[in-house]
Formats: structure tokens, sequence, C-alpha cells
């Protein structure tokens, strides 16, 4: 009598629904963010109106530890898929909203000058995809 080889369920980080994967990746890639932000600019002028820039973004001070924000509220939310999903979100609609203060020139102080800042359509693509992985494909898990 032979049995049929079982097929044991991915356990960790492989067993990660698409919100969590979601969560995972873009707090690392914000806190990279973050941190280059920061080796950039150094902490000095804070809020002010001088802006270094990162690749094609403005970035000073405040903007890095925003990004320093979203990237340990992502990561803290990633091990569980409830608050990933949740924290996406969230995370998504607050993006939304900085996209359109952005687009109407009311995000100045983070170096957001209006509706041809690279800013705006980075924090669109972010808030969409963090909308899409809080929603649609957020997947589903029992018990999480």
């Amino acid at each position: 009598m032979t049995t049929a080889p079982s097929v044991s369920a991915p356990t960790g980080v492989r067993a990660w629904t698409p919100a969590q994967r979601f969560a995972a990746a873009f707090g690392v890639v914000y806190l990279l963010v973050a941190v280059a932000g920061f080796l950039l600019t150094g902490v000095s002028d804070f809020a002010g109106e001088h802006h270094h820039t990162l690749l094609i973004f403005a970035v000073n001070p405040l903007h890095n530890v925003i990004h320093l924000v979203l990237a340990i509220a992502w990561l803290a939310s990633a091990p569980r898929h409830r608050t990933a999903r949740l924290a996406n979100l969230v995370l998504g609609v607050v993006l939304g909203l900085v996209t359109v203060l952005g687009f109407v020139g009311g995000m100045g102080m983070l170096g957001m000058s209006g509706i041809a800042d690279p800013d705006n359509f980075l924090h669109l693509a972010t808030a969409t995809l963090s909308l899409y992985f809080g929603s649609v494909a957020a997947g589903s898990r029992e018990n999480s």
C-alpha cells in the first residue's frame, strides 16, 4: 500500500499574502529611500525651503522622516494579513491625499512644487498600488 506524498503548506514568508508581501517590499523601499535621503540632506534646515535632489525627487529632512514613518508602518504591519491589508488601505488613502495636495501646490514644505513635480506621480503610483494591495489583490487568510 502506497500513499501519495503529502504536500505541506508553505510557512513563514512564503505563506504571506499579496498584501503582506507588498507591505514588506514597500516598507523596505521606503526605508532605503529615507536612509539615502538622510545621507544626502543631514538633519539641518529640517522643514526649510532648501531641498536636495535624490535622483529626480526633492527631499529635505522632514520628507525623509515621513518616508521613515511610512516604512515603519508598512514593515510593522507586514507579519499579519489583517494589519498589512489595513496599512495598505490607510497609507494608500494618505498618499492619495498627498498626491492631490501636491498637484495643487499645497506640499511646498516637502519640496513638491505643483502639477509637474515628479513626486506627485510617484505618490500617485504608490497610492494606487497600496490601495490595490489593500483591497482587490490583498489575498485572504483565515485566522490572521
